[in-house]
């Protein structure tokens, strides 16, 4: 028998637990661990087929009876900038955003803490400590930056940077062809501001000023409610079997 080589990644099942979109739904993973040298490479390669990253772990949905979740990344070059995009640009202009090394502050899990407490009380990650959340952070074999999002200072108009309020914050992986968000939390008092989209479209920006092609959204799961606003970014391109599909909108079509 031949054997396989040590750093050849091994998968993994786990068992079925209630799915967190889909009422009355269970979900089950397929897993790998992302350690060593080729973690980088790996990471990008199984992005690109649809896994999603957790520390040191990368996963996808493998449910047996539910297709729902579906992988969804944005074409930086052709991406539609609407009025109503504009429009939060706008309501969020007293904010700048920097990108940072991965390293985990007692300011960045306030704002966690904060996010936690207020949209995911009785999650799966409501009992994080700030160790929870220093591991989160720094558990990575792959490149990973933290973009913090803070008020504008009276120095960002010439350095760009601030050190004011640090209103939000996002995990961030880069890879080959991409930036992939993995993580990301905000103040509560600011949920009107529509900051989940706010980091996206800066996420587009940065993509496209760095030269990358993509930015990957993570999933989408039609009719939840929670994944709804990742299909207003178009064009995107969906997983499919078959392989990534644009999507144009409601009245368009996919097309490979």
């Amino acid at each position: 028998m031949t054997q396989q080589p040590r750093d050849t990644p091994q998968f993994y099942l786990t068992a079925p637990t209630n799915c967190p979109y889909l009422p009355g739904q269970f979900e089950r993973k397929v897993f790998t661990h992302l350690v060593g040298p080729r973690a980088p490479g790996l990471n990008d390669i199984l992005t690109q087929g649809g896994f999603r990253r957790s520390q040191s772990i990368a996963y996808r949905p493998a449910c047996e009876n539910c297709r729902a979740c579906v992988s969804v990344r944005v074409p930086v070059k052709d991406f539609r900038l609407t009025r109503s995009f504009r429009r939060v640009m706008k309501g969020n202009a007293d904010l700048v955003g920097e990108m940072r090394a991965a390293v985990p502050t007692s300011e960045q899990y306030s704002v966690f803490r904060a996010y936690l407490d207020w949209r995911h009380r009785s999650g799966g990650m409501a009992d994080m400590t700030v160790l929870d959340y220093a591991l989160m952070v720094e558990d990575s074999h792959v490149t990973t930056r933290l973009v913090e999002y803070r008020r504008r200072d009276i120095d960002t108009s010439v350095t760009g940077r601030s050190k004011g309020d640090l209103v939000a914050c996002v995990l961030t992986d880069i890879l080959a062809d991409g930036l992939s968000l993995v993580y990301s939390f905000f103040e509560p008092e600011f949920q009107a501001r529509s900051l989940g989209t706010l980091v996206i479209l800066d996420h587009i920006a940065r993509a496209k000023a760095m030269g990358l092609p993509y930015v990957y959204l993570g999933y989408w799961v039609e009719g939840s409610r929670k994944m709804d606003y990742k299909a207003r970014f178009l064009p995107q391109e969906r997983l499919h079997p078959e392989g990534w599909l644009r999507f144009d909108g409601p009245t368009g079509s996919a097309s490979g």
